[in-house]
C-alpha cells in the first residue's frame, strides 16, 4: 500500500532517541539505528524497525531490535483506528499459547513521531509477501514444497490456538459490543455497513450493496459459537522461521465472533494471491478441504458456515479496497478517473461468488 513520503528517518532517529531518553531514564549511551520502513505487507499502519543501544546503570551494555507501530495520518483507510486496543490485545495474549511480540511502551504523544504509538519486540523470521504476492514472487516461491506444507500447517494451527482460547476468563468481554446488536455477527454487519456509507462517499456500491443485502438475509439461523477472532486471519500476517510460525501480527481488526471467519478470511486471502492473480498456488499448499479438516480437528468446531463466511471476507476486502483505492488517487498512484474502487480482484471474487454483474461492466456506467 503506498502511503505518502516525506518521513525523514534522519530526524526520525534523533526523536526516537530523545523519546527513549525520557522512557529509560537510569539509561545512558542511547542510540537508535538501521531505522526502517518495511514495504512488502501491510495495508493500513506506519510501521518502523530500528535497533535500540544503551547501557544500563551499572555499565551493561544493552541491545534490542524493535518495531514501531504509528497510528496512521493523512488519507485513513478505515473509519477509526484503535492502537489502544492493538496493544492491549496483544499484552493480554502474552502467556497463552498464541505466540505474540512482547509489548515494551506505548506513546499517546503525537509529537515524537507524529502520532501515538507502541513499541514491541521485534522477532526475527520472515513474513511471506503481499507485494508481490507470495504465490507469485518473493521468498515463499524459493521454499520446496513440503516447506511450503509445513508453514501453512503452522499457520493454521497458530490460528486455531486463538480460537481454543478461553476469551472470558482472559478478559476479552470488552470487544462486545451489544450497543450495535444482539450477536457479534450483527454487530460486525452493521459495523461494516456504516463503514460502506462513508467508503462508498454517496456513490454507488454496484458489488458491495448486494453483496450487503445478500449476508443480511443469509445469516445462519442458529446460535453460532463465540470465540476470540484475530480479524485479518492469514499467513502473510504471521512471521515464519523454519517454516514455524513465531509470532502472529495485526490485531487491528480483532473481534469476538463465530472463528469460521477467521478461517473464510485465511482461505480467502490465499485465493486472493493465487486465482485472483490469475496465478496457480504453488505447490505444496494444502487443499480447501483438508484444511477445513485441520481446523475442524484442531478446534473441535464446525466450519459448516464457511461458504457464507468467504463471502463475508470478500465483502469485508472489497468494502476495504475501496478505501485503498481512493488513498491511491488521494496521492497521486492512481488517476481519479480511475474505476479501481469497485473493480478490483476482492469485488470481482464477491461478484462471481454472488453471481453479480460483473466489476468491469458495473464499472462502465459508474458512478
Amino acid at each position: 500500500m503506498p502511503v505518502p513520503p516525506g518521513r525523514d528517518m534522519d530526524v526520525t532517529c534523533k526523536s526516537l532517541a530523545g523519546w527513549f531518553a525520557r522512557v529509560l531514564p537510569d539509561a545512558s549511551a542511547i542510540e537508535v539505528s538501521d531505522l526502517s520502513a518495511p514495504g512488502s505487507t501491510g495495508f493500513s499502519n506506519d510501521t518502523l524497525l530500528f535497533d535500540l543501544a544503551w547501557r544500563e546503570a551499572d555499565g551493561r551494555a544493552r541491545r534490542e531490535s524493535l518495531v514501531a507501530r504509528i497510528q496512521p495520518t493523512g488519507f485513513r483507510v478505515f473509519p477509526d483506528y484503535d492502537l489502544d486496543l492493538q496493544f492491549r490485545v496483544q499484552s493480554m495474549l502474552a502467556g497463552t499459547e498464541v505466540p505474540v511480540a512482547r509489548m515494551f511502551w506505548q506513546e499517546d504523544d503525537p509529537s515524537v513521531l507524529g502520532a501515538p504509538f507502541y513499541v514491541m519486540e521485534r522477532v526475527e523470521g520472515r513474513i511471506p509477501t503481499d507485494n508481490p504476492p507470495y504465490h507469485v514472487g518473493g521468498w515463499v516461491t524459493e521454499l520446496r514444497p513440503e516447506e511450503r506444507e509445513a508453514m501453512w500447517w503452522s499457520g493454521l494451527d497458530v490460528m486455531s490456538e486463538i480460537h481454543r482460547l478461553d476469551w472470558e476468563a482472559l478478559g476479552f468481554g470488552f470487544l462486545d459490543r451489544p450497543d450495535r446488536g444482539a450477536t457479534p455477527l450483527v454487530q460486525e454487519l452493521a459495523n461494516y455497513a456504516a463503514y460502506l456509507e462513508w467508503a462508498r462517499r454517496g456513490r454507488s456500491a454496484p458489488i458491495c450493496q448486494p453483496a450487503l443485502e445478500w449476508l443480511l438475509a443469509n445469516q445462519p439461523d442458529e446460535d453460532e459459537p463465540v470465540r476470540l477472532c484475530w480479524g485479518d486471519a492469514r499467513i502473510g500476517n504471521m512471521i515464519f522461521r523454519d517454516s514455524r510460525c513465531v509470532a502472529v501480527l495485526d490485531w487491528e481488526m480483532v473481534t469476538l465472533g463465530n472463528p469460521v471467519k477467521d478461517l473464510a478470511w485465511f482461505l480467502f486471502l490465499d485465493e486472493h494471491h493465487s486465482a485472483g492473480m490469475n496465478a496457480p498456488r504453488l505447490a505444496g499448499f494444502p487443499s480447501r478441504e483438508a484444511t477445513l479438516a485441520r481446523w475442524e480437528e484442531r478446534t473441535g468446531l464446525s466450519a459448516r458456515h464457511v461458504g457464507y463466511y468467504e463471502v463475508h471476507a470478500a465483502f469485508r476486502f472489497s468494502v476495504i479496497m475501496m478505501r485503498l483505492a481512493q488513498s491511491m488517487q488521494h496521492y497521486g498512484f492512481m488517476p481519479e478517473d480511475s474505476t479501481f474502487e469497485i473493480d478490483n480482484i476482492p469485488s470481482r471474487l464477491l461478484a462471481s461468488r454472488l453471481d453479480l454483474q460483473p466489476p468491469a461492466e458495473a464499472a462502465r456506467s459508474w458512478p
